[in-house]
């Protein structure tokens, strides 16, 4: 993440996004003021009542509302719907991997491996913007300024499924 933001701090046009789900990498001052916010929404006595069962419940079932706005998780990357990647830098099993953060569904944890950590997500994405294949129903691809973005293509499986 230091190096990410030592080189390019953020993305400045906030109208596109360089990661695939539609997400823009966030400057050093924006990610200090996205975890200000993000970890008001954290409810401490609700968790500490949870404990370990919302702990399992984020691993098995890969939700958790009781998470969602957990201080040890870091907002790397916005949507444009306002949802966050964040970082987890929790000490349990899932330090250092990605995870979607959404208001309305708490706590995602993307079952993908590019979402194991930062060097895998980054390594990812260069592979498919160097080959350009999908990475995970998403291709890259070029508008007619240059600018990246990610075109969302569900696997073929998954469309015929939607039209059941």
């Amino acid at each position: 993440m230091v190096m990410s933001l030592s080189r390019h701090d953020g993305l400045l046009d906030q109208r596109f996004s360089l990661m695939p789900g539609f997400y823009r990498p966030m400057s050093a001052r924006e990610i200090a003021a996205e975890w200000q916010r993000f970890t008001s929404f954290y409810d401490k006595r609700t968790a500490d009542e949870e404990g370990e069962e919302a702990d399992y419940d984020f691993t098995k079932i890969g939700a958790s509302e009781v998470l969602y706005g957990h201080p040890q998780l870091i907002p790397i990357a916005r949507d444009v719907r306002g949802g966050c990647l964040v970082l987890d830098h929790r000490p349990e099993i899932d330090r250092g991997r990605v995870h979607e953060a959404d208001a309305e569904q708490g706590l995602m944890r993307i079952s993908h491996e590019m979402w194991a950590s930062m060097p895998v997500l980054m390594e990812a994405i260069a592979a498919s913007l160097e080959t350009n294949q999908p990475l995970n129903d998403y291709t890259p691809a070029v508008d007619e300024e240059q600018r990246l973005y990610w075109d969302f293509m569900p696997l073929r499986s998954d469309r015929t499924l939607h039209r059941s």
